[in-house]
């Protein structure tokens, strides 16, 4: 503590108002954004809080120190060992609501830009090819949305495609009211289901032990040679090597990342290949996400720090 005031180390891009909203809560702010990993390790337990997004790792190195509070400004945690941390009896958070709409119109996007050809039209066009009779397309309307995890993001993604004239199906391990399903004109299913019936599978469950590789060589199979999966959520939730080899061999059309299981991606083989959309985790990369993320971060440490 400094004079009685609480310490946030903000290690990450934060919003300017954001930042005064801390400064007026009689909060010391000690704002780095671009904080590399060793320095946080060194320095983490000097505050009382602290605010990451997805590029930094947060371990107890040294146990709590003075830490109280830790706020991942994003979605995932995935980054932060929740469970060592609250057995310290340190609270962890994080603003998934503010993600969402950013990410979900990603993924729409990327569904466009793979039913079109857009990436493959552009790449050929800026080398002086002419592709407009070599590019049959199809129309989003009509065909089959699979939603792996129902969350949030999930819920954007639901609402555009059912506006679009999309067959949404859902499969999450969290069974939802038909009620809540009617409102996106969606269908709950196995996930043998929704792999065998889309034409569109994109992927929105967290990271966890249960999830990781939940898409392998046998659920890839599974699905149309004419689908396309889309995967924004983490990199490790689908097989890489088995999709190398689904979209080399054409057990599915094509697919768009946003994730990987290693970022920066080092894999140039799988970037290459031809039916691929790689994009380099750009998901939550827009102005209103970043703002909407720090005013909640902000609102957060208010709360936890000060009472109100």
């Amino acid at each position: 503590m400094d004079g009685g005031l609480a310490r946030v180390l903000v290690a990450c891009p934060f919003n300017d108002a954001a930042l005064k909203t801390l400064l007026r809560g009689d909060i010391n702010v000690d704002y780095r954004p671009t904080m590399s990993q060793q320095e946080l390790d060194q320095v983490y337990t000097d505050y009382d809080a602290l605010v990451v997004r997805g590029n930094l790792r947060v371990r107890p190195l040294k146990g709590k120190g003075s830490l109280k509070v830790i706020v991942r400004a994003g979605a995932g945690l995935d980054n932060i060992a929740v469970e060592e941390f609250e057995k310290l009896g340190v609270k962890v958070f994080n603003t998934p609501d503010a993600v969402a709409e950013s990410v979900g119109e990603l993924v729409i996007g990327l569904m466009i830009s793979l039913s079109r050809g857009v990436f493959k039209a552009a790449s050929a066009l800026c080398r002086g090819e002419w592709l407009k009779h070599g590019l049959m397309g199809q129309e989003l309307s009509g065909k089959t949305l699979g939603i792996i995890g129902f969350g949030r993001i999930g819920h954007v993604v639901a609402k555009i495609a059912h506006a679009i004239g999309m067959r949404i199906l859902v499969y999450d391990i969290v069974k939802f009211p038909e009620e809540e399903l009617r409102l996106y004109g969606a269908e709950q299913v196995s996930l043998e289901k929704l792999l065998s019936e889309s034409d569109y599978v994109s992927v929105h469950t967290p990271l966890t032990g249960e999830t990781r590789n939940m898409l392998g060589e046998r659920e890839l199979r599974a699905m149309k040679r004419t689908a396309y999966l889309i995967n924004t959520a983490r990199g490790h939730i689908v097989d890489q090597e088995a999709l190398k080899n689904a979209l080399k061999e054409g057990w599915i059309a094509g697919a768009a990342l946003d994730v990987f299981s290693e970022e920066p991606p080092k894999d140039l083989e799988l970037l290459s290949i031809p039916n691929l959309i790689p994009t380099p985790h750009i998901g939550a990369q827009t102005r209103e996400a970043q703002e909407r993320a720090s005013f909640e971060a902000a609102g957060i440490l208010v709360r936890e720090l000060k009472g109100s």
